[in-house]
């Protein structure tokens, strides 16, 4: 029988060979961090006693395709290893153990109180508190001879505990630093701060030898590192590429100081010269509603109610084709609303966000009733208005997003350009609903161009094929 080889790549196999106390690895996207993770276990499977638990924010995060437990059972049963599904661990013959566990809340690092764990392995710490961190560390202790260590992978994040705890080792641009790539520091706690030096001996003779120094470092990779993932999928570059600025200078490049501000999400420049006119072979529509019933008063400054009419082609292509504003009574914008509804025509898709909670159902349902006869449709409320524009904005970026010239380009400009910094989001939120609801649609109708009786750019009521309507 021919033996089968389980060998790591060069940035994965400096990983493993660290002999850091605790180790993060990665710092990018499909450096082949989860599989470096699965491997640091074979080092003491063979070993009696042997404990080790690979925590990931959520269990169903661990479940998913691909995700940890999937990608072990092609690692693990080569060692004879079984897997308990029920409880998430294998157990091997020497009768060692690799447990897969959630830690969900940041309340459930108390369950492991009195845990002894050899190797505590995090999958992307960042999504982590810092307080789950440094309390599992303290279970890092064994009676198997087993070396306790701690093993991360991570993906850049630009705020919080993890980027101060890796700053020596990022340069001020926010990329590693590739000769501190693998060195070790070591650090003690002195109450609450972290005291740091380059050697062990500074911290013993400083805190003295009962201070029990410890070993980190950071090993960058990028999925430049992993090329059996490139010869496999030779497009996943272009997938990361793909991505929204700031995503794609975190996920590719390794960024760790990029972050959303006004700017990375929509620039004037990628919707180019608006269009004097809308094309003829729009094939799907949506007139998303963001919702907000106030009124504009002296010395206020409130969200407005907006609605995007947003328009698809057969190539994929997006055109904003017009944007109501208004601050009025709930009355007057349903009123507005009921009057659009009747411009677009009833092959217009009617969008809004329902909010959770009995409120968001009555209101969905007094919506639908007094749009009675058109295509009104809700998408429920999750996720942050940034999780909710980027995939707008990749399109945006990409160039498949155009305007129609109107009066209110201008403006919805301005605060598609603000975002996230600026004070009102109300066009943002419109527009990423409606290219959120015309995604998966289709449609088989084209308009006619008419004058009409408004001040702003309408769609007219009468739909006729062929034809353009504006």
């Amino acid at each position: 029988m021919n033996a089968l080889e389980l060998r790591p790549q060069p940035a994965q196999e400096k990983f493993l060979r660290s002999p850091a106390d605790v180790a993060f690895y990665g710092g990018a996207a499909g450096s082949g961090k989860s599989f470096a993770l699965l491997l640091e276990q074979l080092y003491d499977v063979a070993t009696a006693g042997f404990r080790s638990v690979i925590f990931r924010r959520t269990v169903p995060m661990l479940r998913q395709p691909g995700g940890l437990v999937d990608t072990s059972e092609s690692v693990f049963p080569l060692l004879s290893a079984k897997l308990n599904q029920s409880l998430l661990e294998w157990q091997f013959p020497s009768g060692s153990i690799v447990k897969f566990a959630g830690m969900e809340s940041e309340q459930d690092r108390f369950g492991w109180q009195g845990a002894q764990i050899a190797l505590i392995s995090f999958d992307e710490i960042q999504e982590f508190e810092e307080s789950q961190f440094w309390f599992l560390l303290s279970r890092n202790r064994s009676m198997s001879g087993a070396k306790c260590r701690v093993r991360c992978t991570c993906n850049p994040i630009s705020d919080g505990w993890l980027r101060s705890l890796l700053d020596w080792w990022i340069g001020a641009d926010g990329y590693p630093i590739q000769a501190r790539s693998g060195k070790l520091r070591w650090f003690v706690r002195d109450g609450d701060a972290i005291v740091w030096a380059d050697t062990k001996a500074e911290l013993v003779e400083r805190f003295g030898a009962e201070s029990s120094p410890k070993s980190m470092t950071f090993i960058p990779a990028l999925v430049q590192d992993n090329r059996i993932l490139l010869e496999r999928d030779p497009g996943y570059i272009a997938n990361l590429r793909a991505l929204p600025t700031v995503e794609r200078e975190r996920l590719l490049f390794g960024n760790w100081n990029v972050r959303w501000q006004a700017g990375n999400y929509f620039r004037r420049e990628w919707f180019g010269a608006p269009l004097a006119s809308a094309p003829a072979d729009i094939i799907a529509r949506c007139r998303f509603w963001d919702r907000a019933a106030s009124e504009q008063r002296s010395g206020t400054d409130p969200d407005a109610t907006c609605g995007v009419l947003l328009g698809k082609d057969p190539r994929g292509v997006y055109y904003v084709l017009d944007c109501v504003k208004l601050f009025a009574t709930p009355h007057a914008v349903e009123t507005e609303m009921l009057r659009c509804a009747k411009l677009d025509g009833v092959e217009t898709i009617i969008g809004y966000m329902q909010d959770p909670g009995s409120a968001g159902v009555a209101e969905a349902q007094a919506a639908a009733r007094f749009l009675d006869g058109f295509n009104v449709r809700f998408s429920p409320a999750s996720g942050s208005k940034e999780v909710r524009a980027k995939p707008v904005s990749s399109q945006c970026e990409a160039g498949n997003v155009r305007l129609v010239r109107c009066h209110w380009n201008d403006e919805f400009l301005r605060e598609l350009q603000n975002f996230p910094a600026g004070h009102h989001d109300d066009a943002v939120d419109a527009l990423s609903g409606a290219h959120e609801m015309l995604r998966e649609s289709h449609g088989g109708f084209s308009y006619t161009r008419v004058e009409t009786p408004y001040d702003e750019f309408r769609i007219a009521s009468t739909w006729r094929r062929g034809e353009i309507l504006v």
